[in-house]
């Protein structure tokens, strides 16, 4: 089975509703124009307040974007100030959730429980999982990339029903090192490769090599359409978790393109 490329882009704290509805009208006849497009998955994230703008301009612009979300409660209801729910989420057409984000475990302090909570949550309630994990500088340069990486896979995963959930449908992994965010530093297209087929070891180790096989995992660290080719060359990439590229026009336009223009070469599963 071919693992279909993904391109996610995640805007962060950016775009209001104005911004968002601009921008996705801006795309419009550029990416009706790229060759192979319907033969991989594009995705906007959106902050929570342009969540429904952008779904309603993807369906009046027939774009073909599915909609992510930020982040979600690991809650369902109840007094918990400032939380969104999944099924919140979810009723406004919402596709995909971010869980275990860098930014949500340096800045706000998420920990593997917390993280652990959230993906079960959304998955329970019918949501997709982009996954993320990834190390800090520190961390690589103590040679612990590897050991660090597959913790965090097995401590979001603990306690999951594997068998009722259809994973391969259903979470995507992005592999996203933390010093390469934001920095303009970008992990080396083998290295990010060697690294991910690590993750998917790990992931065999769990759930069983069929499954792991199926799982698409991304990179995700300054993706630019300047640097997308040798990143979606590699054999383990499934694709990218786009930060600041993702907001800007052309750069998120050659990085989908450059990806549907590779989608047949590599990815079929060992």
């Amino acid at each position: 089975m071919q693992r279909k490329y993904l391109i996610a882009g995640n805007w962060k704290l950016n775009m209001n509703q104005a911004q968002t509805e601009s921008f996705l009208q801006e795309l419009t006849s550029e990416l009706d124009a790229i060759k192979n497009i319907s033969h991989i998955e594009t995705m906007v994230i959106p902050p929570f307040t342009s969540l429904e703008k952008a779904k309603n301009t993807i369906r009046a612009k027939s774009l073909p974007f599915k909609l992510g979300a930020q982040d979600l409660s690991q809650y369902d209801s109840g007094a918990y100030t400032g939380e969104i729910s999944a099924e919140m989420l979810m009723e406004i057409g919402v596709d995909y959730v971010l869980v275990g984000h860098s930014e949500r475990r340096e800045i706000f302090l998420e920990n593997d429980s917390v993280i652990n909570a959230k993906l079960k949550q959304a998955l329970a309630k019918g949501l997709k999982v982009i996954l993320c994990c990834g190390e800090s500088e520190a961390t690589r340069d103590a040679g612990a990339t590897d050991s660090w990486v597959c913790n965090q896979i097995e401590s979001a995963l603990q306690g999951l029903d594997f068998n009722s959930l259809n994973l391969p449908q259903n979470l995507v992994v992005a592999y996203e090192p933390i010093w390469a965010i934001g920095t303009g530093k970008v992990c080396q297209a083998d290295e990010a490769n060697r690294v991910i087929s690590v993750i998917r070891n790990k992931l065999a180790s769990i759930l069983g090599k069929n499954i792991a096989d199926q799982i698409r995992i991304l990179y995700g660290g300054s993706v630019k359409g300047s640097n997308i080719d040798e990143i979606i060359q590699q054999s383990d990439i499934d694709g990218a978790l786009v930060g600041g590229a993702s907001l800007k026009k052309e750069d998120i336009l050659a990085i989908i393109k450059s990806t549907a223009e590779n989608f047949s070469t590599n990815k079929q599963p060992a």
